[in-house]
């Protein structure tokens, strides 16, 4: 008899124990989603608009949506911080990014003679070391507001072949003023662990080469060479580069005004429109439906217009990519000081220029 009670009580116990066990792992299930729900709710915020792929110039809080997961973008991104030199080079880099994002120093897409955009298959290269393939979408900005060599990089991702390019509008600084969380040391690319998937470059008509330009300005009636420079840089006053003496314009330029100055930015410090730059080209008798042809000094400011009208779906323009550096290294290279604009213009060549114009 004091077994068979004994027996009961300790199958009572048992069963008591495993419901308590039960409720115990149950309370910590609960926890453990509570705790997941709220890093999700907080993770997930930051809701935006989606854009257009062909939208280039985005604001702040789109690209935190889509590090926040609640864009289409999402799945595949990748941002970079774009500025010349190495991480070294940069501080600004290793103090505060945007979170998850790689610093690309400008010269791996460029070369070093001209600093004109390198082969394609050097490009492809760099793309790829960097897990980007055509399908990724590429997300740029500079490390201070007025700075463009994010708008370099996208142009080059373009010419690539990347389908979805973007550039933060006021780069860093607005998106420090935005409010959104930094992260400071270095993050280092992975390959990406699939092929391009497209030829480079995928649009090799988006860059000029000088016998181009010069052939279109024999040919061409509505071909206009657009310079992306300083007034002064316009007129032949500086070269705008301490390692450039010459100063002056290719013949045959109008002036597309700076992107230096705040020309290319509205009140609120964002790129403007086609109707901005259609007013820098009435001023010279040019439209948007010519055949345009951006440059500046060695092409970083001439891809704001050009990507100005690229995600406005012009497909008549086109970076003449060596621009002054390269033009004025030909002695022989027909030349203009002044503004044709107003008459008050003089035509001579590369060799007659004098060597005292390098920026101070």
């Amino acid at each position: 008899m004091k077994k068979k009670v004994l027996s009961i009580l300790f199958c009572a116990m048992l069963a008591a124990s495993t419901v308590l066990g039960c409720s115990s792992k149950t309370e910590k299930e609960d926890t453990k989603n509570q705790n997941t729900k709220s890093a999700t709710e907080e993770t997930s915020k930051v809701e935006a608009e989606a854009v257009d792929i062909k939208q280039v110039y985005v604001t702040p809080e789109w690209v935190q949506s889509v590090i926040d997961g609640n864009q289409d973008e999402s799945d595949n991104y990748v941002i970079l911080e774009c500025s010349w030199g190495t991480k070294k080079d940069s501080p600004v880099y290793g103090e505060a990014h945007i979170p998850g994002a790689y610093h690309m120093n400008t010269d791996n897409i460029e070369e070093d003679q001209n600093w004109n955009i390198r082969s394609g298959g050097e490009i492809e290269k760099v793309l790829t070391d960097f897990g980007i393939t055509k399908d990724t979408t590429v997300i740029c900005y500079g490390d201070t507001g007025v700075n463009s060599a994010d708008d370099r990089v996208a142009f080059t991702a373009l010419w690539a072949g990347v389908e979805n390019v973007k550039c933060l509008d006021g780069g860093m600084e607005a998106w420090t003023k935005a409010g959104y969380d930094t992260e400071e040391g270095s993050n280092e690319p992975k390959a990406a662990k699939e092929a391009f998937g497209i030829e480079v470059p995928a649009h090799p008509e988006y860059i000029l080469t000088i016998d181009q330009v010069k052939e279109k300005q024999e040919s061409d009636d509505k071909f206009r060479l657009v310079s992306i420079r300083s007034k002064d840089e316009f007129l032949g006053k500086t070269s705008g580069y301490s390692y450039i003496e010459k100063a002056g314009e290719p013949k045959g330029a109008i002036w597309g005004h700076d992107t230096d100055d705040g020309s290319y930015l509205d009140k609120d410090g964002n790129t403007v429109g086609t109707d901005v730059l259609k007013s820098y080209l009435f001023e010279s008798d040019a439209s948007l439906d010519d055949d345009l042809a951006f440059y500046c000094g060695t092409g970083w400011r001439a891809a704001i217009p050009f990507l100005i009208m690229y995600q406005e779906g012009y497909t008549n323009m086109s970076m003449y990519d060596g621009g002054w550096f390269v033009w004025q290294k030909d002695d022989s290279n027909p030349v203009q000081i002044g503004d044709p604009a107003n008459d008050d213009v003089e035509y001579t060549t590369v060799e007659e220029l004098s060597n005292d114009k390098a920026k101070k």
